[in-house]
């Protein structure tokens, strides 16, 4: 049987101002003078405590004294999914306007689950962060409510929320639709179906409304054979993909909803004798890479996340100005997959 582990060898617990003393020779205010950079330490006393901080490995805490300032300096963050791409960029962007504010972000994960993200951001109102920003699931949002009546600062990325008046940061989901379905009408296609998300989804109901508005400009019916809204790396979607592309009449161009529905949609035409031309709302990598590039309505998450944090910041530093809606553009990028005439 393996013996105690030896004593020198056990965890010790975080090193405290009461060992840098000891170690330095001095009272506990007095390390508490030196480390906050308070006058009247003599040069001797500062050197003894220095000496002592670097060979313990202390780290103040600011938590208590942030607390009593009234603010943290951090900041939270609910994504839908930190592994997607977008969500990624937008995390990024982020962070540094945080950083040139000299704060701490904190993120995590719903998964598109609202009751998940409502403990999520509850969670980070209840470790006292200033402010948020959510990418918010469906579902209501009045669980905040109490936190911006007690002076939350709190921006919605992406989507809108439900239930509550707040700052939006949005990209012209509607306009960028409309516009990467037109260049496909454009060249000539007359037949074309839309795959996109889940419609409890907002930005999946606004960019099937952009693809409606797009046919009905042109003189267009839509055909509801056409249309696909469901989880984009499901067995279902891709059935639906098989299906469609097999049928009598199948389309001769494809708008997709975002990134995840291009590329299962890539997929499903990789293994059919049909070659439809392909718009995708959202870039993705390696995109302009493939045979042909795929010609995409780009949104800028850099751009969002940065204009949503600064959004954020000034509320932080008191902006009172009423509720902010900003819509961000999207730009067609053309890279060939949506030039293919039919």
């Amino acid at each position: 049987m393996a013996g105690a582990t030896p004593p020198e060898q056990q965890p010790r617990g975080r090193t405290t101002m009461r060992d840098v003393a000891a170690l330095a020779g001095v009272g506990i205010k007095t390390v508490s003078r030196v480390i906050n950079g308070e006058p009247n330490v003599s040069a001797a006393k500062q050197e003894a405590v220095w000496a002592a901080v670097a060979q313990t490995g202390f780290r103040r805490n600011d938590s208590a004294a942030l607390l009593r300032q009234g603010h943290t300096s951090s900041i939270g963050l609910v994504l839908e999914d930190a592994a997607d791409p977008f969500s990624s960029a937008l995390t990024r962007s982020i962070q540094d306007v945080a950083h040139e504010h000299g704060t701490v972000l904190f993120s995590a994960s719903s998964a598109e689950d609202p009751v998940k993200e409502r403990d999520l951001a509850l969670a980070f109102c209840a470790r006292r962060v200033d402010g948020l920003i959510v990418v918010p699931a469906s579902g209501s949002h009045t669980y905040l409510r109490p936190e911006l009546e007690a002076g939350m600062a709190c921006v919605f990325v992406d989507r809108p929320p439900l239930g509550i008046e707040a700052d939006t940061v949005l990209v012209d989901n509607i306009g960028g639709a409309r516009e990467g379905v037109e260049q496909l009408i454009r060249y000539g296609h007359r037949r074309i179906a839309f795959v996109g998300d889940r419609l409890e989804i907002f930005t999946a109901r606004q960019r099937l409304r952009g693809y409606r508005d797009a046919l009905a400009e042109a003189g267009l019916d839509v055909d509801p054979a056409l249309v696909y809204n469901g989880l984009p790396h499901h067995d279902t979607t891709r059935a639906w993909l098989r299906d469609v592309l097999a049928s009598d009449a199948p389309p001769t161009g494809v708008f997709c909803g975002n990134s995840r529905c291009t590329v299962e949609t890539l997929r499903a035409i990789a293994q059919s004798p049909v070659r439809p031309a392909l718009v995708g709302f959202d870039d993705f990598e390696l995109a302009d890479l493939l045979v042909p590039a795929v010609t995409v309505v780009a949104q800028d998450p850099f751009g969002i996340g940065r204009t949503a944090a600064q959004l954020l910041f000034r509320r932080l530093e008191g902006d009172t100005t009423p509720v902010q809606h900003i819509h961000m553009r999207t730009r067609l990028v053309p890279r060939g997959s949506g030039e293919i005439r039919p």
